[in-house]
């Protein structure tokens, strides 16, 4: 079972208590004790952003005045909301951030004139419970059970839901420019579909994508870990190398590269499934594993790998990926052969060539089975159409969107991003981590 981020992340379901009130919800609440109680718990870890609830009802706190369509978008086909006078407000993204805030929208009591239109795009048809892709691996759920359908969550709800890929983002809403008297829309999103979107209101809650490009041979040998399909991906090769082992004396080695809450739990519950005839490993280039992990749940880890047999590579950073032969490798009998694709792709083996991160240790090579990357990520924020460069969005050398303390984006007062997409900072300009730690911290200090 998970076991470190999981407790934490399930309280990002609180405003899904009547979405989730039937045979799934019954499903989570047998998976995390105490889920029930926490579903009716108090106000929302999001009560950070009253401020877009009361912009989406019409105070749009100075925002300059908008300018109307260009005659080329008037040439593609435009998305028709319901109502023409009500706020449009289009979420661009259905994981936790994305989802909860249209749904927490939908809840919130509205004049009927102002009550908002939310509109849900994102590029999958399913909703993923992400803290639980590793009971997929463990056998615990199904497929199904983690990941249910869109249209089967906002059935009841006057949420619409669009499955689209965001190819083009043109906001009008930049501090200082010159708009027209007559305010038309807050700005266009333009899906790869060739469908256009008007909205007065934009949030920005895509994620982020697995970044491999940063360590050679990463990107062609290591497999990422951060959605459905890559759960399936990594469970097929589980499989595969199970089947290809059975009643063989050698072990399934697993190298796990990242020892933060994502990297831990990997290792942790694949060791469980492999018990005796696998070799997990996991490494970090810190000198511990969840750096930024209360004191509590990192020495709570830290036990469940020492009981599972997981073997930590603290201080070494990954230099390189490379494929070795298809030959029963051991120590001085590995020959790397760059470049040729000497075995099928189920029976290759790697090597990890480790450097040292610290002072006293020694440079090693690591061999493998299968490498799981949890190293790294990248916002997947969309372009800005080319002529928006004077007003594209400010973004943070990772990538992220710069935002104040009520997730506006810093200078376009109608777009607002959340979670891996957003740049938040503490009073002291300290970076925040995009988890759900963070949000729910807040609402514990939230007196209202």
């Amino acid at each position: 079972m998970a076991f470190v981020a999981y407790s934490a992340s399930i309280t990002a379901l609180l405003p899904f208590n009547r979405i989730f009130s039937g045979g799934m919800g019954k499903k989570w609440n047998r998976l995390s004790p105490g889920y029930s109680a926490r579903l009716r718990a108090g106000p929302s870890a999001l009560s950070r952003t009253s401020s877009f609830s009361s912009a989406a009802a019409g105070k749009a706190g100075g925002a300059p005045p908008l300018p109307q369509l260009s005659e080329a978008d008037k040439t593609l086909p435009i998305y028709t909301w319901p109502h023409k006078k009500k706020p449009r407000v289009c979420i661009l993204g259905g994981g936790f951030g994305g989802l909860y805030t249209a749904l927490r929208l939908e809840s919130l009591l509205w004049p009927e004139d102002k009550k908002p239109q939310v509109l849900l795009v994102d590029q999958s048809e399913r909703f993923v419970f992400k803290p639980m892709l590793y009971e997929l691996l463990s056998g615990e759920v199904d497929e199904w059970e983690i990941a249910p359908r869109f249209s089967e969550l906002l059935a009841n709800t006057g949420v619409e839901f669009l499955q689209d890929r965001v190819k083009l983002l043109h906001p009008f809403d930049h501090w200082g420019m010159n708009g027209h008297k007559q305010s038309s829309c807050g700005g266009t999103v333009l899906l790869e579909s060739g469908l256009l979107i008007e909205y007065d209101w934009l949030v920005l809650a895509l994620g982020a994508e697995a970044k491999l490009d940063v360590v050679p041979g990463a990107l062609e040998f290591a497999l990422p870990f951060s959605t459905l399909e890559d759960a399936c991906r990594v469970d097929e090769k589980l499989k595969t190398l199970e089947r290809t082992k059975f009643g063989k004396d050698s072990f399934i080695r697993v190298a796990v590269v990242g020892c933060g809450y994502s990297g831990v739990e990997l290792a942790a519950t694949i060791s469980e499934r492999l018990q005796d005839r696998g070799i997990v490993q996991a490494i970090n280039v810190e000198s511990t594993i969840c750096p930024t992990a209360p004191t509590g749940n990192r020495e709570a880890a830290l036990k469940v790998l020492s009981s599972r047999k997981v073997q930590l590579l603290l201080g070494y950073f990954v230099r390189c990926i490379q494929r070795v032969s298809d030959v029963e490798a051991s120590g001085d009998a590995t020959v790397i052969r760059e470049g040729k694709d000497i075995a099928k792709q189920n029976s290759e083996k790697y090597v990890l060539e480790l450097q040292p991160a610290e002072k006293g240790l020694e440079s090693q090579n690591l061999e493998a089975d299968l490498v799981l990357w949890t190293v790294g990520s990248k916002p997947l924020l969309p372009e800005l159409e080319p002529c928006d460069k004077p007003h594209e969005l400010p973004l943070n050398a990772r990538g992220q969107a710069e935002t104040d303390e009520t997730l506006r984006v810093k200078g376009h007062p109608r777009i607002f991003a959340l979670g891996d997409s957003a740049s938040l900072r503490d009073s002291t300009g300290k970076l925040l981590p995009a988890t759900a730690q963070i949000p729910e911290s807040w609402r514990d200090d939230d007196p209202g």
